[in-house]
């Protein structure tokens, strides 16, 4: 039993470094799952940007009587900023607006994920001075995490 215990949280503190190898950021929060995602809203409000959408992937679950961690996307961004890396490459519009998801994890500890805008560069092929653009998530996100 205490084998299985250890395998489990081996692969709890693995899940964010397994991230950061597919372009995803993980950094952990001081809050809860929706504590984490007001207080991203409310900076991203804050420093004029757009709220598009606010998913609670466990309240869905629960509607449908399945049970999952607390687990919240949110989904903001600034046109002036996306639109042009979307008309350099239409296919970075599947990864903006930009979107961070608060998850909380089998020990409890929550977590927000985004993907890293050097992955979102390379993905699409976006060239490097649209890329400054989007740079201001890695603020933002640890800023609402703190």
């Amino acid at each position: 039993m205490k084998t299985i215990y250890s395998c489990l949280i081996l692969l709890a503190l693995a899940i964010p470094a397994a991230a950061e190898e597919n372009g995803i950021a993980t950094v952990p929060s001081q809050h809860s799952v929706a504590e984490t995602i007001d207080r991203l809203a409310s900076i991203a409000k804050a420093r004029g940007l757009l709220v598009f959408a606010r998913i609670d992937f466990a309240a869905d679950a629960e509607k449908a009587g399945l049970k999952m961690p607390p687990t919240q996307l949110l989904i903001f961004g600034n046109p002036k900023a996306g639109t042009p890396l979307m008309l350099a490459s239409p296919t970075s519009a599947l990864d903006l607006p930009l979107k961070a998801l608060a998850w909380e994890d089998g020990e409890g500890k929550v977590w927000v994920s985004y993907n890293k805008p050097e992955y979102l560069k390379d993905r699409h092929s976006l060239p490097d001075t649209l890329v400054q653009n989007i740079a201001g998530v890695k603020v933002l996100v640890e800023k609402a995490a703190e």
